[in-house]
């Protein structure tokens, strides 16, 4: 449930209240926004059976939320969340384009993705050291080698630099080098991979499962959330449907659906939603007409020769163009991209 106090409630008895719940074993979070404070109850409210709450100095109402996610339920938090990654802002405001190779295959690649990515303007790079593939014999990763090309990639840049985890022990490693990491499809529902990156504390960006629908999608984030790490950034990449014109399905109302739902910031992987080159200029526009927050897109010096995702990945130029073109669309949005 949550508290909603009155407009001109004082901080004492705001105190107050959330002494009450927390003496009672339960977890308030605040939630001040610019007219009211909202207190978030997490925990067995039975122990707040007879406490009256309702008649405490400041107290407006009291309203049941009946979703299982609490933390990043926008009852909880009715204001959007900006998430701070490195030097760059994810939220309203911001367009933010992280971009690079589906796989890290050696350094030069790298950089030389990493520098002409910059030069269109992301903010991030992105790269797959570890790569959860349908095959056993497909290209796996470099692993720790890849992540230490990442970071030299970040120092020579000054990128922001994210890359997936596909396990506890490739997130103790990640953590050293990158600046957010990313739980994929495949391991949406890894629960313990979920709590472990709540632990961390590092900035997560979380994609949609494979066949997820959006509560189990948000109650994921639940778990990364409850562990105490708030920075948490959703992406959509597609969903599977009978449909075989495009690799998935992008589920373009999911971004207005989880506004409505979620404070966190929402982006849009349109490379793994179409797997076709040729569709990633118009569903970028899409995404950001309905609210996208931003963007993660496959990029690659040479595409017929890269090791994974070849079809579905940007050249320079392209992206370059890309970026482009969506600048009018960022405007009309009120977004700006990051410095």
């Amino acid at each position: 449930m949550i508290i909603i106090m009155k407009p001109n409630a004082s901080a004492e008895a705001v105190s107050k209240v959330k002494h009450l719940i927390e003496s009672n074993g339960l977890t308030a979070h605040l939630s001040e926004g610019t007219e009211v404070t909202i207190v978030g109850v997490v925990g067995d409210k039975t122990k707040l059976q007879g406490a009256n709450i309702e008649m405490m100095d400041g107290v407006d109402k009291i309203v049941a939320v009946t979703e299982s996610y609490k933390v990043v339920n926008k009852k909880f938090h009715p204001e959007d969340s900006v998430i701070t990654v490195g030097n760059a802002k994810i939220g309203p405001g911001h367009l933010t384009m992280m971009a690079g190779p589906c796989a890290i295959e050696n350094h030069d690649m790298l950089l030389e993705t990493a520098y002409a990515v910059k030069k269109a303007g992301a903010q991030f790079l992105r790269g797959g050291a570890y790569k959860p593939r349908t095959s056993p014999y497909a290209f796996q990763g470099l692993e720790e080698e890849g992540l230490q090309y990442m970071k030299e990639a970040r120092e020579a840049t000054g990128l922001n630099v994210v890359c997936e985890v596909t396990s506890l022990r490739a997130l103790e490693t990640a953590v050293k080098y990158v600046d957010m990491i990313q739980i994929g499809a495949r391991n949406m529902q890894n629960f313990e991979l979920l709590k472990e990156a709540g632990k961390a504390g590092i900035p997560v960006l979380l994609k949609r499962g494979l066949c997820a629908t959006i509560d189990e999608w948000l109650n994921a984030a639940e778990y990364i959330a409850s562990e105490g790490n708030p920075n948490i950034v959703l992406c959509e990449r597609g969903i599977r449907t009978y449909e075989t014109a495009t690799r998935n399905t992008l589920d373009i109302s999911a971004i207005p659906v989880i506004r409505s739902k979620s404070h966190l910031p929402i982006i849009v992987d349109p490379s793994h939603a179409t797997g076709v080159r040729a569709y990633i200029e118009p569903i970028s526009k899409a995404a950001l007409a309905v609210g996208a927050d931003g963007l993660i897109v496959e990029v690659h010096p040479c595409p017929a020769c890269a090791l994974s995702d070849g079809p579905q990945s940007l050249t320079f130029e392209q992206f370059e163009q890309l970026t482009e073109e969506l600048q009018p669309y960022a405007k009309l949005s009120g977004r700006v991209f990051n410095e």
